[in-house]
């Protein structure tokens, strides 16, 4: 399945350990094993130690195998398929459905390989079937958390995962421009979002954006590191103000209980607002009973406030 997409690949990274593949593919470094022994189905060479090491072609075999070992097919009879075969195999059972997985598979690849060309490749193949909220929610974002497990576990780089994010970033802009030229139809409120000082993990934020802007509500997006002094100005931007801002490693964890005191000190003062917050940070805040403040863990749970 993947062969198109490994045509032009480079040589940043062709050399993979067992661990590398357990956390690529899915499949336990136990279970990898048993089926080179048994079942022959990879060959993997051997250092000096005599570690087992992999190359690309042999990730893009596993993605496949695992494929349709989670479509049902038994690993029995796909040990009896040339590679060939189950390329065509995995052609034949793709659907809709699907698609999903073999894109996360595909960009992942991308991300190893700093491939810039598969990265778009990819995308327009789902552009081609769905919209862009869904790439976001059914293939972004499960990409990005399968991306922060990989970092976590040493098995890429914080260039990998730069180099991926801020290409979907790119696509999150794009869409948020295209949006932007379409006049608010719903009045009632407004939204001004932005990140605090020394936050720059934006695209969680950034998404959000784009959704209330979908959803016909007026934005400002401030973006990272913005100082709270800043921000009272910002309530002559509407009559009904709430902001919205994403916590993922500021302020750290001994600190944000007074981040929000203080934001209600000097913003919400003189003039009710709502404050409503999200990211992993949040559940190190000391919860008020404010009533302008709003805590979701997660961002689908943002959206049905909308």
């Amino acid at each position: 399945m993947f062969n198109y997409f490994l045509e032009k690949v480079n040589n940043i990274k062709q050399t993979f350990s067992i661990k590398d593949l357990e956390n690529l593919c899915g499949v336990k470094a136990h279970t990898i094993r048993i089926w080179e022994k048994r079942y022959n189905l990879l060959s993997p060479d051997r250092t000096e130690t005599n570690i087992r090491t992999y190359n690309l072609k042999s990730l893009q075999k596993l993605l496949n195998v695992t494929y349709l070992v989670n479509s049902g097919y038994k690993i029995s009879r796909i040990s009896k398929l040339n590679e060939q075969e189950i390329n065509e195999y995995v052609r034949s059972i793709v659907s809709d459905n699907s698609t999903k997985n073999q894109a996360i598979n595909s960009f992942k690849i991308a991300m190893l390989n700093f491939d810039l060309e598969l990265f778009l490749g990819t995308y327009e193949q789902l552009e081609s079937r769905r919209n862009f909220r869904q790439i976001f929610t059914d293939v972004f974002i499960p990409l990005l958390k399968e991306i922060g497990l990989l970092w976590q576990t040493d098995t890429i780089s914080p260039a990998h995962e730069h180099f991926v994010t801020n290409l979907i970033k790119q696509k999150l802009l794009l869409n948020i421009e295209k949006l932007q030229y379409s006049k608010p139809t719903k009045k009632e409120k407004a939204f001004i979002l932005f990140l605090p000082e020394n936050e720059i993990h934006e695209l969680g934020l950034l998404y959000i954006n784009y959704e209330i802007l979908l959803h016909g509500y007026k934005a400002i997006y401030l973006g990272p590191s913005i100082p709270l002094d800043s921000l009272p100005n910002m309530l002559t931007f509407h009559e009904n103000t709430v902001f919205v801002s994403y916590f993922t490693i500021k302020p750290e964890k001994d600190q944000i209980s007074k981040y929000v005191q203080s934001f209600n000190e000097m913003i919400c003062k003189e003039r009710e607002c709502e404050f409503w917050m999200l990211g992993k940070q949040i559940m190190h805040i000391s919860k008020s009973s404010a009533p302008n403040h709003r805590y979701f863990d997660s961002i689908s749970a943002l959206l049905t406030e909308l």
